[in-house]
């Protein structure tokens, strides 16, 4: 049964911050075409986050850092027409705030009345306070992002777990406390040890989703394309893949490329 067809209210903060109190897990998916946001709207997600991640599985590029705000805008827009319930969050790109908060809520106001999306996602902790006090004073909600942030990548150098040395997992604790209190209505913990994130979801009142920080946080967020099985060369430990897409794809495109090659399609049924 399609979540359309029941009593089912549109997802706001307010009700994100209840389901952490109420202790309901919070699932999270990312989207960034009108097609595959309407499917998982419907299927009942209760966040989409419209991720810098396009630039990976939509764009083919190595890492975040190339896609521009104008291109996250479209995507955006794209996926807030094909919603009736989801929270829909919108990543802000490199670039777009980081060292100047008067560019990133410019950034930011473009994004929420260009796309009609109902949040924002900005990766750091202190270093981008100024920026998420600008964007907060403008009413825009704000979601932080700790741990491993792609958009750091050429900093770190790699995309292993983050934060298991004492002086890091101590300034993310210090960096999660201040994002709550600057305002933020929620944090994504990206690929920390388990026993960390439980500690922040605890420490904190506002919703902690995770991905690849374990199973004690207050939801959960994948790639869409890598929980499908839509890639293939993305194999992390914490990726559950539920479909194999790839391969269904693949057999419905040789089976077509077949049977035109072979006349059997279209038949005479399947013409005018």
């Amino acid at each position: 049964m399609s979540v359309q067809k029941r009593d089912v209210k549109v997802i706001t903060t307010h009700q994100l911050q209840n389901m952490k109190e109420r202790g309901e897990k919070i699932s999270m998916l990312t989207a960034y075409d009108f097609s595959m946001a309407s499917i998982l709207d419907a299927a009942g997600i209760d966040v989409l986050l419209v991720g810098d991640s396009a630039s990976n599985v939509m764009a083919g590029h190595e890492t975040t850092l190339p896609i521009t705000l104008d291109q996250m805008i479209y995507h955006a827009q794209s996926v807030v027409r094909g919603v009736k319930r989801a929270f829909v969050v919108v990543d802000m790109p490199f670039g777009s705030y980081q060292g100047n908060s008067s560019e990133a809520l410019r950034s930011a106001i473009r994004i929420m009345k260009e796309s009609g999306a109902h949040g924002v996602k900005l990766e750091g902790g202190a270093e981008i306070k100024e920026s998420i006090t600008r964007i907060l004073s403008a009413g825009v909600p704000v979601m932080g992002h700790l741990g491993l942030t792609p958009q750091s990548i050429y900093k770190f150098g790699t995309y292993t777990v983050r934060a298991k040395e004492e002086a890091e997992a101590q300034k993310l604790l210090e960096d999660a406390q201040l994002l709550q209190d600057l305002g933020c209505f929620a944090i994504v913990l990206e690929k920390i040890p388990s026993a960390l994130a439980k500690r922040v979801a605890e420490q904190l009142q506002i919703p902690i989703i995770g991905i690849g920080a374990g199973p004690h946080v207050d939801g959960q967020v994948l790639v869409v394309h890598d929980m499908l099985g839509i890639t293939k060369e993305f194999k992390p430990r914490f990726l559950r893949r539920y479909a194999d897409l790839h391969s269904i794809m693949t057999d419905a495109v040789q089976n077509f490329v077949q049977d035109v090659k072979n006349r059997d399609f279209p038949t005479e049924q399947e013409a005018y």
